[in-house]
């Protein structure tokens, strides 16, 4: 079987597009995958995150944030799209549109459901591999976010714990209880 390649992958998507599948392919060392969708507390979770990042990074005009939608051509020639990135202004003045072929400076990944914790790890490690500053995996089943650098050892946040990265985004703090998706009273739920 022959390697697969970014237009293979384009014409997949194509395909899907015109068969109404919402579906997101992605290219490694020459094999397609499919990713369908995530469980909602996985997307609610990225959401949040997101969100949180965005309000930080905006004002400030460091960067850009990007959803799973967004895919990167790494120079190992994959094709990934990260649950969560972000690239610094300096390093992505303008959004091209087509896939962004540059490594994240940031790459979140998201347990879903149906994820395994291995595979998830090895993804963000090859992204600091080729370069990204800070890796995360976040495991919603446990509650933890797990914080990959080039240099040490990972990093594992649990409840009660408050998320930074000063090499991308100095002074901001995330409460890691702020990612999980809230439990509404019945008394919220009345309006």
């Amino acid at each position: 079987m022959s390697m697969m390649t970014i237009k293979d992958v384009e014409q997949v998507q194509a395909a899907f597009r015109e068969a109404g599948l919402d579906y997101d392919v992605e290219l490694e060392n020459g094999k397609i995958s499919i990713v369908g969708p995530s469980d909602i507390v996985s997307s609610e979770i990225s959401s949040r995150l997101i969100a949180f990042l965005f309000a930080w990074i905006n004002p400030r005009r460091l960067g850009r944030v990007f959803d799973s939608a967004g895919g990167f051509i790494l120079p190992d020639s994959n094709l990934t799209a990260p649950d969560v990135s972000f690239v610094r202004a300096a390093r992505l003045r303008q959004s091209p549109r087509y896939f962004g072929e540059i490594v994240p400076d940031l790459v979140v990944e998201i347990k879903s459901q149906s994820d395994r914790i291995k595979p998830l790890t090895n993804k963000v490690l090859n992204f600091i591999k080729l370069g990204a500053v800070i890796g995360i995996l976040i495991d919603p089943d446990e509650e933890t976010v797990t914080v990959y650098r080039s240099q040490g050892e990972p990093i594992v946040f649990n409840n009660g714990d408050i998320l930074t990265i000063p090499e991308l985004f100095p002074g901001w703090e995330l409460p890691i209880s702020e990612l999980w998706p809230p439990v509404f009273t019945e008394e919220e739920t009345q309006g």
